[in-house]
């Protein structure tokens, strides 16, 4: 269940129930760096952000350093001019977004990297219809290797996020137990796609939209 409102700071300090997933989408400059991720933490662990330590998983993937004691997991994308940060608690959440834009190459790259399935898909989506198809299944990808915490370089064709009735919908992950996984689209609005994937139970997530400022 996806719940979409629009507080603003005070509410990051709401309390993360472990249920629940909170998902934020924020404006982000890439000068910007970790900035406003750190800052989001902080708020979370309730400690100056100068106090946040992140550490880098075996395939680049950042976390909180032990000294916090797995209180908490995040991931976060960003795409343009804007981000989504995701944290949770007792599970790693892969998160993804991009930007809607023309993709005049969709099909080619998916002839690469996608599964027959997919491909499949996107071949039979009216053109005017395939960037958004391309980006509904490589956003879920991504957000999805991203939770399994290998990332892109695990390989893109070793799952597949539609089958015959072109729903995005976790139908084979290598390795993967598919009814272990959760996997949920973001309504992000006309500009944006995005996508949270998950291993473990089904969750409440809160879709929220954060101030520039946290």
């Amino acid at each position: 269940m996806t719940i979409a409102d629009t507080p603003r700071l005070g509410n990051v300090a709401e309390p993360l129930h472990d249920d629940e997933i909170h998902v934020w989408k924020l404006d982000y400059q890439r000068a910007e760096g970790r900035r406003p991720l750190i800052r989001l933490l902080a708020r979370y662990l309730a400690i100056d952000p100068s106090a946040v330590e992140l550490r880098e998983g075996d395939h680049g993937r950042p976390a909180l350093a032990a000294i916090h004691d797995d209180a908490l997991d995040f991931n976060w994308s960003h795409s343009g001019d804007h981000a989504l940060i995701a944290v949770a608690r007792g599970i790693t959440p892969g998160v993804d977004i991009e930007r809607q834009r023309p993709r005049p190459k969709a099909l080619e790259i998916a002839q690469r990297f996608f599964s027959d399935d997919e491909i499949a898909v996107l071949a039979s989506a009216a053109p005017e219809r395939r960037g958004g198809v391309f980006l509904d299944i490589w956003t879920a990808k991504e957000a999805l290797l991203k939770a399994h915490g290998h990332g892109l370089s695990f390989g893109l064709d070793r799952l597949s996020v539609v089958g015959d009735d072109a729903l995005i919908q976790l139908r084979r992950f290598d390795g993967e137990d598919v009814g272990g996984w959760q996997l949920q689209p973001l309504a992000l609005g006309q500009a944006f796609v995005g996508a949270l994937a998950w291993r473990g139970e089904a969750r409440r997530i809160r879709l929220r939209a954060l101030a520039s400022a946290v």
